[in-house]
């Protein structure tokens, strides 16, 4: 019930929906399987597509690699937290065009990018 309460505010409230392919196989073989599961990502991805069909809006799936590592004002992915061992840095700062991100926020905007 909560997913579908989520999913049609988010519908209703958008005219373009765009998300990262989660492929959470990849995640479910790990410590993290549980809350993988319980999570319902997939039951939210489904929900998004056939309720964004149904209410006119745009729902587009892009591939999200290196949208955390990427700086979205100018690109550039040298001085950005790589590999496992960057996960837990949830700020970094981009030499190149001086701009401080939040992982999350910066990642978010890249998928947004390419959706667009």
């Amino acid at each position: 019930d909560l997913i579908h309460k989520f999913t049609s505010k988010l519908v209703k409230a958008n005219s373009l929906i765009v998300v990262g392919k989660i492929k959470s196989t990849s995640f479910t073989s790990s410590k993290l399987a549980k809350s993988v599961y319980d999570a319902g990502w997939f039951d939210i991805k489904r929900q998004l597509d056939y309720k964004c069909a149904n209410a006119g809006c745009h729902y587009i799936e892009v591939n999200e690699a290196y949208s955390t590592q990427t700086c979205s004002c100018c690109g550039s992915r040298q001085d950005s937290p790589k590999g496992r061992s960057g996960l837990g840095i949830t700020v970094w700062f981009c030499r190149s065009c001086k701009t401080t991100h939040n992982r999350d926020v910066n990642g978010a905007k890249n998928i947004l990018a390419v959706g667009l």
